[in-house]
């Protein structure tokens, strides 16, 4: 995993990137996974430990999950990174990625959520446009390991596909990009079906209907993400990254939107929280 910062060894697995510096990044945020998913899923969530919490408590629970994702990188550097550049590091460009996509996704598509999915946040927190500031750190660790996963998996479909016709390829690639998105959306939200905190008019309807609606924001952007120095000869800096990130955001925003105005609520909505006027949910009538 060492060698040249410009040159890329062929990859051991079909499953892993040949950059040495990607391949480096993408196994560390999954490993780090098990850690945040862990605190949440395995420890605060089974032993209702939510109901002590606190303002403080949620944002502590936030940053703990979030802040090592950067902090083990920059203290422990990987082999494939010690002759790099911090700004030519993979998971500093796909931390910056998922750092632009998520906050988009959480401060305008949250609202979203509230106006056609019947969602509402009921734990104490302090919030940024009505949005708890935990969910914005914890979007963040669980972008990395959604993404990190998806870029492995059409990693190894596209070497499985490598000599079928074309048409065929990106019917396959089309096809799985459309299932992962939705089983990781379906997934999500039955992992935290225990939480009560978090509210949907209709569960039912949110599994079904709402799940391909949240499936949206990962059919844009997991093609997109993969892309980050996937080949050697194109290596990224972290403006492309940045501007790649805001385009991806800026799609799945109008996609979402077009949902909104011509096939509306999936669930009866308070008038409160309808929001039918064409434009964007966040401005009020």
């Amino acid at each position: 995993m060492g060698g040249s910062p410009k040159a890329a060894s062929a990859s051991p697995s079909l499953w892993l990137a040949p950059n040495p510096s990607k391949r480096w990044g993408e196994l560390f945020f999954l490993f780090y996974t098990p850690f945040w998913l862990t605190l949440c899923l395995g420890i605060i969530i089974p032993f209702n430990l939510y109901e002590r919490f606190t303002e403080l408590e949620y944002l502590l629970v936030g940053l703990v999950s979030a802040v090592p994702s950067f902090l083990i990188p920059m203290l422990f550097v990987g082999k494939a990174d010690r002759s790099l550049s911090w700004k030519d590091r993979y998971w500093v460009k796909a931390s910056l990625w998922i750092i632009t996509f998520s906050y988009v996704g959480n401060y305008f598509w949250t609202h979203y959520f509230f106006s056609v999915l019947g969602a509402s946040y009921t734990f104490p927190s302090w919030r940024m446009n009505n949005v708890p500031h935990t969910t914005f750190l914890l979007t963040h660790v669980c972008f990395l390991f959604y993404h990190v996963a998806s870029n492995m998996t059409l990693r190894r479909l596209r070497n499985f596909t490598a000599d079928l016709p074309d048409i065929i390829r990106w019917a396959t690639e089309a096809a799985w990009v459309l299932a992962l998105s939705y089983f990781i959306a379906y997934l999500e939200t039955l992992a935290i079906s225990n939480f009560p905190y978090y509210q949907f008019v209709d569960r039912g309807a949110m599994y079904k209907v709402g799940s391909l609606f949240y499936a949206i924001y990962f059919i844009v952007s997991f093609p997109m993400f993969l892309r980050i120095d996937e080949k050697s000869e194109n290596e990224w800096d972290l403006p492309r990254v940045a501007v790649d990130a805001l385009g991806a955001a800026m799609l799945v925003t109008i996609i979402l939107d077009l949902w909104r105005i011509y096939l509306g609520p999936i669930v009866p909505i308070p008038d409160t929280k309808q929001c039918v006027q064409p434009g964007l949910p966040w401005f009020p009538v």
